[in-house]
C-alpha cells in the first residue's frame, strides 16, 4: 500500500530541509510515519491481514533505525522532528 502521490508530495514539502530535498532523514521518517498511520487504520477493519502486518513491523523498525541515526547526528533536529510528528520517544 503506497502513499498517494499528492499525500507524499505534501509530506515531503512539509518536512524537507532544502528546496530539492527528498532523502534527508526527516523526510524519510515523515513518509514512513504517514505510511504507518495509514496501515494502522487498515488493520482496524482487516484484523487478519498478517502479511501486511509483517510489512508494518519492517517499516516501524526502519523508522526506529532512522531516528537513532538522526539522534546521533543531530540531537536538536531529532527533538524538533519528534515534536512535530508527535512520536513519543
Amino acid at each position: 500500500m503506497a502513499l498517494a502521490a499528492d499525500v507524499k508530495s505534501r509530506v515531503i514539502g512539509e518536512y524537507r530541509v532544502h528546496r530539492q530535498d527528498t532523502g534527508s532523514p526527516e523526510v524519510q521518517i515523515a513518509v514512513l510515519s504517514q505510511r504507518i498511520a495509514e496501515l494502522t487504520e487498515h488493520f482496524k477493519t482487516h484484523k487478519k491481514d498478517h502479511h501486511s502486518r509483517r510489512g508494518l513491523l519492517a517499516m516501524v523498525a526502519r523508522r526506529r533505525r532512522l531516528l537513532k541515526y538522526l539522534k546521533g547526528k543531530s540531537p536538536e533536529r531529532y527533538q524538533a522532528l519528534i515534536q512535530k510528528l508527535g512520536i513519543r520517544r
